[in-house]
């Protein structure tokens, strides 16, 4: 494909999904490195809600890209869910249930296929469940009510929380899970991303004024939260 290193973008919120940080999802499309890439929108974790693929068209239509997705749950037998996600320069996974969304995948092999297409250089985004799953542990609300939960794909070492500004219970429930011995991670507010090439963050980026990225770890008995420095998207945010 047009990139070598394998390359992983993790919106803690936005992009399409709300229409508010659009810069985000222009982001993820520049690292292709192509005029009209091929984007691939998964959207497992909505059970292929209609009203989330239709947004998807609708935001990444010619020229900006040129949009497709994958349903998995009305499976179209011409479809080689395989070489759909190979033949891409982008897959972008939507919102919604992670630990789903994680068990259809399994299922239906798309964890092997994607990893297939991380390693051959496609760049791999996602939103929410999508920022999650890459990671090896995470906080999310499959469940009900915030939680942990411990079967990631482990692209990315690690656990990970988005929407860490967006939802009051977010930061407090990752603070509680490292304490109880989840591994050192990143959060990221909504409005920002972090960019990894290969296993390691290569930036993070903001388009929207406060929003950022932390690693967040667990230094003795307390734990420590370090901001990341963001490169904003739009030159008329202010620091």
């Amino acid at each position: 494909m047009t990139t070598r290193v394998p390359t992983i973008v993790v919106l803690g919120g936005g992009g399409f999904s709300d229409t508010s940080t659009p810069e985000l999802d222009d982001l993820a499309l520049s690292l292709a490195n192509v005029a009209c890439p091929r984007v691939c929108f998964l959207p497992t974790a909505s059970g292929d809600a209609t009203s989330y693929i239709e947004r998807f068209y609708d935001a990444f239509r010619p020229p900006r890209a040129e949009p497709s997705h994958l349903g998995l749950f009305s499976i179209d037998p011409e479809v080689d869910p395989t070489r759909r996600l190979l033949s891409q320069h982008v897959v972008y996974v939507g919102g919604g249930n992670t630990a789903n969304m994680l068990a259809i995948w399994r299922l239906h092999g798309i964890d092997v296929a994607l990893r297939r297409a991380w390693e051959s250089g496609v760049v791999l985004c996602g939103i929410s469940a999508g920022l999650l799953c890459w990671f090896e542990c995470g906080v999310t609300d499959s469940f009900g009510r915030l939680d942990g939960f411990d079967d990631g794909l482990g692209f990315l070492v690690g656990s990970a929380c988005p929407h860490y500004d967006g939802e009051p219970q977010r930061r407090p429930s990752y603070h509680r899970l490292i304490e109880r011995g989840f591994p050192a991670g990143y959060a990221v507010d909504d409005g920002a991303a972090l960019v990894f090439r290969g296993m390691n963050l290569a930036e993070c980026v903001s388009a929207r004024v406060g929003a950022t990225g932390y690693r967040v770890s667990l230094e003795g008995p307390r734990v420590r939260e370090d901001a990341l420095n963001a490169r904003h998207l739009n030159s008329t945010l202010e620091e």
